[in-house]
């Protein structure tokens, strides 16, 4: 499959031949360990050990690195543990890296409480601001880390000024692309080193898959990615290849519901007495609304709002919601609410990164618009 097609026909073709042995247009879920070698080193087709390679996961592989513009995708049991993979093949003891003032709780938990062990340095920086970004950097600094839009203040981050920034410097630009995926955001082309998702999220599309992913277009540095996914084990399974991968196929036409439900429910809260901000690029007065529109194709399904009434009015309405479900995650078909501070962000109380105690996200589905307003209508009341 040609890297040339069009996005929408990669998502469901790329890596995604048919089986040579039956013809079936899906590829095989391959629930095995190992493989019959053709003799002592010989290899059938480069399998040996489900952990090292296992072809429905080459089939995401494949596909992911076709989406993102890439030479090679590697996927991951999990999103943090992608994260894991490529923090441990980027740095060494006494590297230093700078973070976003506003990313994912779990991403934070990992730099602070677990890779900083290891010897690592981090500090905090306003991604929106190439000028703070440059900065923060140190003679050590190995790594810019960006999530752009971010997590769980939808701040969008210039990639292009971000890689300008790091190249000139010496340091490896990494973003996050879950918010936006890659079909209404392309880090690599723009200039970013490697692409960062959790494929949990809108890649699975369905909420029933748990994943993550690297890709990169740096033949070199994929080696080493490839190296470490192997030797540290964190591997997507074979099931969880192929739901994934199934999920991808109708990425581009849910992007773009999601993309347009959650346009409407930000135009209701901005204009709703009891919400007193609303986070999501796609406004007009959002700050960096230009930037997003510069390199995003639509501003995608993640909206925050805070509200009167402080955490005691946020925590009841995400009680209230009866489309909207309470739960943690995002980027699935149906329409989710949480309260970060308390749920997905507990773990940044106290530091740079803490989030307002009044602010609710919406991961916005891809249900009848109108149910989704009516039900926020009658939670804010």
């Amino acid at each position: 499959m040609s890297d040339q097609h069009a996005f929408e026909t990669l998502a469901i073709h790329a890596g995604q031949e048919p089986d040579p042995l039956t013809g079936a247009v899906v590829p095989p879920i391959y629930q095995v360990s190992t493989y019959k070698q053709d003799g002592v080193g010989g290899l059938r087709g480069g399998y040996e050990y489900s952990r090292s390679a296992n072809p429905t996961r080459t089939a995401l592989e494949e596909n992911l690195a076709a989406l993102e513009g890439g030479v090679r995708g590697l996927a991951f049991a999990s999103g943090l543990a992608a994260e894991d993979t490529l923090l441990r093949t980027l740095l060494a003891p006494g590297d230093h890296v700078v973070i976003p003032n506003d990313a994912y709780g779990g991403t934070f938990r990992l730099f602070a409480k677990v890779i900083s062990r290891w010897g690592v340095e981090w500090s905090v920086a306003d991604t929106s601001d190439p000028a703070a970004v440059r900065a923060a950097l140190r003679p050590t600094t190995k790594v810019i880390w960006v999530e752009t839009p971010s997590n769980p203040l939808l701040g969008i981050s210039d990639i292009a000024a971000l890689a300008e920034v790091a190249h000139s410097a010496g340091v490896r630009l990494v973003i996050d692309n879950t918010f936006a995926s890659p079909y209404l955001q392309q880090p690599l082309a723009l200039g970013a080193d490697v692409v960062v998702h959790s494929t949990t999220k809108y890649m699975g599309g369905h909420s029933d898959v748990v994943g993550g992913a690297l890709v990169t277009a740096d033949a070199a540095l994929a080696e080493e990615l490839a190296y470490h996914q192997n030797a540290m084990g964190a591997v997507a399974g074979p099931f969880d290849s192929w739901l994934t991968l199934r999920g991808i196929k109708t990425l581009a036409v849910r992007m773009d519901r999601h993309s347009a439900n959650a346009e409407r429910v930000a135009e209701l809260l901005v204009s709703h007495p009891k919400v007193t901000q609303v986070y999501y690029p796609g406004l007009p007065e959002h700050p960096l609304h230009e930037v997003a529109a510069k390199q995003m194709k639509a501003f995608g399904g993640m909206v925050s709002f805070r509200v009167e009434g402080g955490q005691e009015a946020a925590v009841e309405i995400c009680n209230r919601t009866e489309v909207f479900t309470l739960g943690e995650s995002l980027g699935g078909v149906e329409s989710l609410i949480e309260h970060p501070g308390l749920m997905t962000h507990a773990s940044t109380a106290g530091s740079q990164l803490e989030v307002p105690a009044d602010l609710v996200r919406l991961s916005v589905g891809i249900e009848s618009v109108d149910d989704l307003l009516a039900d926020l209508k009658q939670a804010l009341g």
